[in-house]
Formats: C-alpha cells, structure tokens, sequence
C-alpha cells in the first residue's frame, strides 16, 4: 500500500525566520523521491509537516486526501526516521522495537528479527549506550520493518558505515519492490543513492527549484567542452542556461541546464565541442549555487 501527497503553497515559519516559501507539488503513491538541498535549505521542516510533527504556517498539506495534522488515521500510515532515534535515552533496543510493533499496524516482526541480526543489534542495550552508527541501524530497522506506506529516511542512515549502508540501500530496494510504498530519502550521499530515485525534488531556502523523473533531470545536465568562443556560441544559440564555467587558456568548458536534442548534439560535434554528461550531485551543486545558496 502507498499514499501520495499534495502540497499547495506550503509555508512555515519560525518568528520572523521563514523556513519554507510556498512549495507547491505532488508525489503520486508508490515510488521512491529523493530530496535535496544544502544545509538550512528547510527539507527537514518540510519532511516535519509531512509527518505530522509540525504543523504549516500556511499553504495546504494533503497526505492521502486529508490534512496529516493531529490526524490519527493518516500518522499511523506515516514513519519518518530521523537522524537521531525517536526514543527515551534509557529504553532498551528490544522495547522501542516493541512499541513499533505494537503501535504500527503493518509491522513486520520476522522482517525485523532478520535486520536485528544483519545488522547485528544488541536487544538488552539501552539507546544511551549505542554508537552512532547502533542508532542509524536501529532507525533503518525501525524504518523499513514498519512497512509504513508513507516511509522518510531524512538521513537517518548516515552514521552507518559504508558496507552497512549499502546493505540498508540493498534492502530498501528489495522490500519495496516487495511491498510498494512511498519512500522519501533525504540525503546529502547523492551518488551513493541516485540510482534508487525514480524522481527528485530540490529546494532551496525554502523554495522548490526542480522537480523531475531521474533520468530526465540528469539529461538536462551537460558540460560544453572546447575553444571560447564556440561554446559561448553553442550555448547561447541554443536557449541554455549556463551554471558554472572553467577556463584553461581559450579552451572553456561550460556546464549547461536544459534539454539537448540529437540534432545540436550533431552540431556540437560539427563545431568541435565535446559534450559530456553531468553527475546528479554535481547537476546538484551548480543548480543550489546558480540559485544562490551559500557554498
């Protein structure tokens, strides 16, 4: 089971300090959404509204039709794991694995033994006593056994190690194909996780900048290569917006954003510039710069 969300110009402020600036967009169920953005950019306090832990300061947030807040119906469909687990210091790993399962109606508890042990989680330790990486490894576990059909990760998995956390990407891919639901993953490890976004969402200081399937959005991304010149002509002539550049004497290489046919990648070619593509996290930092985020 999935949900979608909707959201209409979506604001939230905090005193006179506005964290989200009229977001507007829709996330059909079933799927998995990266979002993106710089440090301060508001997806935490966006992810907060989805699940219920604050409310908007305006706009509308619609999560399977109703609004989520204070609404026990749609937050028992919704887990959002945070990137420091949701439980008392002195409970023990076994008893906030309890209170999940008491309290979420599609949790799985075979499916969370199994992670309890690849994961290799000590059931009598009391949350206080586990490292950083035991409380990304507990919240993933939380995360997926839930089987939540609206389930965010907002970078709840970053204190795993680097096999830990493929072992968690692994899982997510496989249980969701499994049990389909709508995931959000929040990260700032856009390459380790790329390939697990069927779309993606960028905001910035509070405003969303791009929505788009994966693979459109990475054809958007290109780097111009060749003499000075001919490129600043290519990519003016051809309505792209340019994000950054670098020089090397009269050789200029140009990172573009727009949508480039066959016929000008043959042009291109013709006038002797190279055309390459651009990674997502790099398409990334030159949007969230060009939007003028500070580096």
């Amino acid at each position: 089971m999935s949900i979608p969300v909707s959201v209409r110009g979506l604001q939230l402020r905090y005193g006179d300090a506005v964290a989200l600036d009229g977001l507007t967009f829709d996330l059909a169920g079933g799927k998995i959404y990266g979002l993106l953005g710089r440090n301060g950019s508001g997806k935490t306090s966006l992810l907060s509204v989805l699940a219920a832990f604050r409310r908007a300061t305006g706009g509308t947030v619609l999560v399977d039709g109703e609004d989520p807040f204070e609404n026990a119906r749609i937050t028992r469909q919704v887990c959002l794991i945070r990137d420091n687990v949701d439980a008392e210091d002195t409970d023990r790993v076994g008893g906030v694995l309890g209170l999940a399962a008491r309290l979420r109606p599609n949790w799985d508890a075979d499916y969370a033994s199994r992670l309890v042990k690849q994961f290799d989680l000590p059931l009598r330790k009391r949350v206080s006593g586990l490292s950083r990486g035991g409380r990304s490894a507990l919240g993933v576990t939380l995360g997926l056994a839930t089987r939540a059909p609206l389930t965010i990760f907002d970078e709840s998995y970053l204190g795993l190690d680097a096999p830990s956390r493929y072992t968690f990407y692994q899982e997510l891919v496989a249980d969701y194909a499994e049990n389909p639901r709508t995931i959000i993953l929040s990260t700032h490890l856009i390459e380790e996780v790329a390939n697990l976004f069927e779309e993606v969402l960028i905001i910035d200081r509070g405003r969303l900048l791009v929505h788009e399937e994966t693979e459109t959005l990475r054809q958007r991304g290109a780097t111009v290569t060749g003499e000075a010149g001919a490129v600043d002509a290519f990519v003016t002539g051809n309505g792209l917006e340019a994000l950054g550049e670098k020089r090397l004497g009269g050789t200029k290489a140009t990172t573009t954003y727009g949508l480039l046919t066959d016929g000008q990648r043959r042009a291109a070619a013709a006038s002797g510039l190279d055309i390459s593509p651009v990674g997502l996290q790099d398409l990334f930092i030159h949007l969230t710069a060009a939007a003028g985020s500070p580096r």
